[in-house]
């Protein structure tokens, strides 16, 4: 059984979701990013970058336990390991990682600024806040576009390439975006949330999701000084 050090986040969500769908036996680890979990020493031998989710696999390469994070390598891992949603033939694999790198590159990093300069961000910069609403729309439309040609993301067959980046593409009206400007993804958007596995996956954890403003304490611990602490 894994141990999945996570928490309700769109990165968090990613591995629950493939954890689901392979039918892959795990135990969830809180780590509660509002409360400074992330920065516990025994997190941070499994997770360098403070960061989650993270995982131990008991039952890893050579039957020897492996430690791993960063969200894109443990889709990647959790593939080879289950044989399920990465294609075997080449072409195909390296659409998958193609689009699963426009994930990890663009879409994470991306919305992640719009979220905070939108939602988070003490002071509204006018500035930031048009600079990455509209590099959204951008995405949202390279992801429209691609999703006119092919029913998912990587090609014809259902990836974690589309596991990455359905989290991220939830809640567009948080980002400064209309969905209908975006039909394909409107289509796409609704085929995975109908998935099972996709609505268990984003069940986990779910009553532990944050409600209400920011606590000053929660602002600290995910924006403040102790995130540029060497720990």
């Amino acid at each position: 059984m894994i141990d999945l050090y996570t928490w309700p986040t769109p990165n968090g969500h990613k591995i629950h979701i493939m954890l689901e769908e392979t039918g892959t036996p795990y135990k969830v680890i809180p780590i509660d990013i509002g409360a400074g979990d992330q920065f516990d020493a025994e997190f941070l031998k499994i997770s360098p970058n403070n960061k989650m989710p993270a995982m131990i696999d008991p039952d890893g390469p050579g039957g020897k336990p492996l430690a791993l994070s960063e969200s894109g390598a443990m889709l990647i891992y959790l593939a080879d390991k289950t044989g399920q949603f990465m294609p075997g033939e080449p072409r195909a694999r390296y659409a998958t990682l193609q689009w699963l790198m426009f994930q990890m590159g663009h879409i994470g990093p991306m919305l992640g600024q719009v979220h905070h300069f939108r939602n988070y961000a003490t002071e509204k910069l006018d500035y930031a806040i048009d600079r990455y609403v509209n590099e959204a729309k951008r995405l949202y439309g390279v992801l429209d576009k691609r999703l006119g040609e092919s029913p998912f993301v990587a090609g014809p067959d259902y990836t974690i390439a589309d596991m990455a980046i359905f989290p991220w593409v939830r809640r567009p009206g948080n980002q400064g975006v209309e969905a209908s400007d975006y039909p394909n993804y409107q289509r796409w958007f609704e085929t995975i949330l109908a998935r099972p596995a996709v609505e268990r996956g984003l069940e986990v954890l779910s009553d532990r999701q944050r409600k209400g403003p920011m606590t000053d304490k929660e602002r600290e611990m995910m924006f403040g000084a102790t995130q540029y602490q060497r720990h």
